[in-house]
């Protein structure tokens, strides 16, 4: 499967293709390992022999076995571990409500925050934003957000927003922003110096030196869903030019 999955990187593919698994698609590092399996990302499920495509979009591939499907979906279905933007909406007790943009409110505690304690409790209001990350996503249970990471630091999580502009984008946008080598992102940074949140809810919060700059990002970011890559590319030389 590796090798006939490696050949459709970059093609659009549609809901109902499908890979099977052969014999020669297994991979042995020592003898006493497990077999490697192709990793399913977004857009794709494993069902028995066989890697299904479950949303129409383009194949893409990270080393060394992880494949997903780009797409242009606005929807945003929550995962475990991903990092959203939310939006604290109410207070209730303990519980802040918030939303992340899916088909139900996330909670989150009023603990789950760097130094929280029941004397020391944080200052979130409603209408505050949130760069949080899950813990629990799954059908089955409410979602839940928490603002430390494993050693219980806040490693960039937490309340944030103050005068900035948040926008929504594809979440196919949100993944190009995200990846290691974002030529959107190298253009940006070559324009003006910017302040980033980008959040796998296709929530982007953006702050700029002046509110000029911060309403030319947000529009540039928001039309990158439609432009191609050269159509962008123009654009940004544009501005570097003063042209617009």
């Amino acid at each position: 499967m590796f090798s006939s999955l490696k050949e459709k990187i970059g093609e659009v593919l549609l809901p109902g293709d499908e890979f099977v698994f052969e014999s020669e698609d297994t991979i042995f590092l020592t003898d006493n390992v497990k077999p490697e399996r192709p990793v399913c990302g977004p857009g794709l499920r494993q069902s028995g022999n066989r890697l299904v495509v479950s949303k129409s979009g383009v194949l893409r591939h990270k080393p060394p076995h992880t494949f997903w499907m780009d797409s242009q979906q606005w929807r945003y279905v929550p995962a475990k571990a991903e990092t959203v933007i939310g939006i604290v909406t109410s207070k209730s007790g303990d519980i802040f409500k918030v939303d992340v943009g899916g088909s139900e409110q996330a909670s989150l505690s009023y603990l789950a925050f760097e130094g929280a304690t029941k004397r020391n409790r944080p200052n979130v209001q409603v209408g505050d934003l949130v760069f949080a990350q899950f813990t629990v996503a799954n059908k089955d249970m409410e979602p839940e957000l928490v603002c430390i990471d494993g050693s219980g630091r806040a490693n960039g999580m937490g309340v944030f927003g103050g005068g900035g502009l948040l926008l929504k984008v594809s979440l196919g946008l949100v993944r190009r922003l995200l990846a290691p080598q974002s030529d959107i992102r190298s253009d940006l940074e070559q324009l003006f110096p910017c302040e980033l949140v980008v959040g796998m809810n296709g929530r982007i919060w953006v702050r700029a030196s002046t509110i000029q700059q911060t309403l030319i990002i947000s529009n540039l970011l928001q039309s990158c869903d439609t432009l191609t890559a050269p159509q962008r590319r123009e654009q940004f030389r544009k501005l570097q030019k003063g042209g617009l």
